[in-house]
């Protein structure tokens, strides 16, 4: 998508983190998606918020550029349409009308910047590049929790309880006393939960046990 301007409707790509431009105002749309592409980045534009909801795929990276008065949806409400799905895209509010109290819901509700128009080109990039900064890193930490969830479901019931009495710095005569089994069984279990989770220490099961917190 990138290297040439999008001003309709396009199916967004999977392979790299594409900038959303969602604002019923065409010249604008085609002002920042020139600015977004100049940029190096790549971009996808939309006349209207809910044909952005009706081609957007979870899957897909990148952040969420709306204008906040838009007819059938404004940019809030689909701010919050994003946030009920649980979609975790970054999203920028941009406006020609600066209303306070839009700007306190749009920074409650989780968005990168509240920006009035006419603003700097600068400063629009920098919040561009800090969007898809924070989607990459909760993409990754939502990967990671998805990877520890998996491994962890490869535990026997008994398996998770001695692992969390072990994430809690429990030693096995402990864990023994605590779980009332012996401490040759909670040898086995650690082994048996190391061996499966393929780590070697007790810090790593920890770090892995945060993922899921």
């Amino acid at each position: 998508m990138s290297g040439r301007l999008m001003t309709e409707p396009n199916k967004p790509s999977t392979a790299e983190p594409t900038v959303f431009i969602i604002d019923d105002d065409e010249a604008v749309r085609d002002a920042l998606a020139a600015l977004v592409e100049v940029a190096g980045l790549s971009v996808c534009t939309f006349a209207d918020a809910l044909e952005f909801l009706q081609r957007y795929s979870l899957e897909q990276p990148g952040c969420v550029v709306a204008d906040l008065r838009m007819p059938f949806m404004d940019g809030l409400e689909l701010q919050e349409e994003l946030s009920r799905r649980g979609c975790g895209l970054p999203v920028i509010i941009i406006t020609a009308h600066g209303e306070v109290s839009s700007a306190v819901t749009a920074f409650r509700a989780g968005a990168v910047d509240f920006l009035e128009k006419p603003f700097d080109d600068g400063v629009f990039l920098r919040r561009i590049h800090e969007a898809l900064q924070r989607d990459a890193h909760q993409r990754r930490d939502r990967s990671a929790a998805a990877s520890a969830v998996a491994k962890l479901a490869l535990l026997s019931p008994r398996e998770r309880d001695v692992a969390e009495l072990m994430v809690e710095g429990c030693a096995n005569k402990a864990i023994a006393t605590r779980l009332g089994i012996g401490v040759r069984t909670v040898e086995t279990h650690r082994a048996n939960i190391l061996s499966k989770l393929d780590i070697r220490t007790i810090p790593e099961l920890m770090r892995l046990w945060m993922h899921i917190q």
